[in-house]
């Protein structure tokens, strides 16, 4: 027979008082927020920033919590985030919302990073909520893009360039040079969203984002990346982590699990068909009639990337979505 333990009320209220994070702030962070007590003189101090002491605090109570009471701490936690993540959705038509999926280790210097970039700007400048993990590599990539919306080619040219002079995490400098370009050119017109996770906690979120919806579990942070990402998803270079996004994704449209299906956008013909040839995978699965309702793009071309983005906002799909989808958006995919 299996028991539960009684929830002391007292006990919990004490308790949740004692962690290092806000379980019911109800808002979204900021790269402010986590990365307060960060010192751009003394980069070792990146280790006492709030972001670091809470994902300290989160390996030393195990990844899956060893305490009933942390437990139900996280999960408030990432309900009231959560919750706060889908009122900044409300105020976006579904098909407005795109995620792109990549590597963490692409390096600032591969000619990628830049694509993503390029491909993440000119969305964002159609209005376009950009949607990504909050880690390095391609997700910062794609919060850059973001960040640069409404700038020149000069100016992005510029920011890549002092990017490039710390082009992994394990270059000194590394997040300093981001912060020096977040400064440099401050964004208040445009916005990204990033949902990194303290499962990987190793990563440094990106200080590119507007808004970060940062969570303990990593299983309801991918599953909402992609949920949430009705307007398509871009996919560049990566590893286990994108592979895996790739497949998810792919049950999502064939099932039609929320009732629609969306592109999914392959850049980079040689490494989606022959270093991790998933794209040739899906296209004889979709060809066959295993996988169904799959909108498969491959290419090179940034333009093309961004067209079949943008031809898909324009379809009856997309105006179905927005009439028939758009309320569940702030009900949190309910009702």
């Amino acid at each position: 027979m299996i028991t539960h333990p009684e929830v002391d009320v007292a006990r919990l209220y004490n308790f949740l008082q004692y962690v290092p994070y806000d379980v019911t702030s109800g808002g979204l962070y900021t790269p402010s927020t986590l990365y307060a007590g960060y010192d751009l003189l003394h980069p070792e101090s990146f280790h006492d920033t709030y972001d670091q002491q809470v994902y300290r605090y989160y390996l030393e109570t195990g990844k899956i919590a060893n305490n009933p009471y942390e437990a139900l701490a996280r999960s408030l936690h990432d309900h009231f985030v959560s919750t706060a993540l889908y009122e900044l959705l409300g105020c976006y038509e579904p098909c407005k919302i795109v995620g792109v999926m990549g590597g963490s280790a692409m390096s600032r210097n591969d000619s990628a990073y830049r694509q993503i970039v390029m491909i993440a700007k000119r969305l964002t400048e159609d209005g376009t909520l950009m949607v990504n993990g909050g880690g390095p590599g391609a997700m910062e990539a794609c919060c850059l893009g973001g960040r640069l919306a409404g700038r020149n080619g000069a100016e992005v040219n510029d920011a890549l360039r002092r990017l490039a002079m710390a082009p992994t995490p394990h270059d000194a400098g590394y997040i300093d040079r981001a912060f020096e370009v977040a400064d440099i050119y401050r964004q208040d017109d445009y916005e990204t969203l990033s949902i990194p996770t303290w499962f990987y906690g190793h990563e440094p979120t990106t200080p590119f984002a507007t808004h970060i919806a940062k969570l303990f579990t990593n299983s309801v942070r991918e599953d909402l990346l992609l949920t949430i990402s009705f307007g398509g998803v871009i996919y560049t270079p990566g590893s286990a982590g994108t592979m895996q996004e790739i497949f998810q994704e792919a049950v999502q449209n064939h099932y039609l699990t929320y009732g629609i299906a969306s592109p999914m956008v392959f850049v980079g013909r040689k490494f989606w068909t022959e270093d991790m040839p998933a794209y040739t995978m899906l296209q004889q699965l979709s060809a066959s009639g295993r996988y169904k309702h799959l909108q498969l793009t491959l290419t090179d071309d940034i333009e093309e990337a961004v067209e079949v983005i943008r031809n898909f906002q324009k379809s009856e799909e997309a105006h179905r979505m927005k009439d028939e989808f758009g309320i569940k958006l702030t009900m949190g995919l309910k009702g």
